[in-house]
């Protein structure tokens, strides 16, 4: 079977640290091209300034992956989507609800595959906390997602923008690991976001949410930590605490620390394949619906300005 021709559009640092290494190490694809107006993309292989650059002089290419920020990548996906390309979406994967369902019913009548690719469900330890929780009774969860964003995210303006997510851009990694292993559906009761002065989006935020059950769940996120970072999930059960740190790479229950391979990106690699081999799509918006109550619901509480 031919691998499937890929071009990466957007080559940013999550591009360059993640995607590339992915697709080199999945033989189902073959880097086709590249795609940035910025960078200058890899030695020997085409490159494009622009999406519409690479559909008019080729190479061809099965499949897009989209790293670019979210406000830009619904025009892009419409594009690829019209020449029955195959488009894995980046997290989050748009900038609004709507332009995600839109893609999803242009992907279905073209019969294209689209991919929301959430990393973090990908983490070594999200599968077997899934598969241990199933059976237990949820009694509460505490979610703490506190990092430095000079450190993550420097001079990286778009990020502050409408549609960038602010604080809830790495958030939105823990709503997707608890949406994947809670086993009952989750919803937003209250919020308070705290927005710097000088920006649009928030630096921090505070949310109570619940579960179906009346499980009460934390969420304490924060842009401005220094030291040590904190990406954990606590959930406790009748059967003992379960705990997911270091963004889901490890997995402590009450038997002791659970260790297994940790593949992120290769995991989202080969689901995208199986995806286009077996003619799906995978576009689940369970995490963004959350960060858009959030926005929808929430208090906004003004703080000082943030700078770079």
């Amino acid at each position: 079977m031919d691998p499937i021709r890929i071009a990466v559009v957007g080559v940013g640092k999550i591009a360059r640290d993640q995607h590339l290494p992915a697709i080199a190490g999945n033989s189902a694809f073959s880097l086709a091209a590249t795609v940035s107006p910025h960078d200058p993309g890899v030695e020997g292989v085409p490159h494009a300034r622009s999406l519409e650059e690479l559909i008019e002089r080729g190479p061809a290419v099965d499949a897009v992956a989209l790293c670019t920020p979210p406000q830009v990548r619904y025009d892009l996906a419409v594009q690829a989507l019209r020449k029955g390309m195959h488009v894995f979406l980046e997290k989050p994967p748009g900038a609004t609800l709507g332009e995600v369902g839109a893609l999803s019913s242009r992907a279905d009548k073209v019969g294209a595959t689209l991919f929301a690719a959430w990393h973090s469900r990908f983490a070594a330890g999200v599968a077997p906390a899934r598969a241990w929780l199933a059976e237990r009774r949820i009694d509460s969860v505490s979610i703490v997602w506190r990092e430095d964003v000079r450190v993550w995210h420097p001079g990286q303006a778009w990020i502050w923008e409408p549609g960038g997510l602010g604080v809830f851009d790495p958030g939105i990694n823990a709503l997707s690991i608890a949406t994947h292993i809670l086993p009952r559906q989750m919803f937003l009761q209250s919020a308070t976001l705290e927005i710097p002065a000088n920006r649009a989006a928030p630096i921090g935020a505070d949310i109570q949410f619940r579960d179906t059950a009346g499980a009460p769940i934390h969420m304490d996120l924060d842009w401005r930590q220094t030291g040590p970072q904190s990406w954990d999930i606590i959930v406790e059960t009748d059967a003992g605490t379960l705990k997911l740190s270091n963004g889901g790479a490890v997995l402590t229950l009450p038997s002791g620390v659970e260790h297994n391979e940790d593949l992120e990106y290769p995991g989202l690699y080969a689901r995208f394949a199986t995806l286009i081999r077996g003619g799906r799509s995978d576009v689940d918006v369970a995490p963004f619906r959350l960060v858009a109550d959030a926005f929808l619901r929430g208090h906004r509480k003004i703080v000082e300005e943030f700078h770079d």
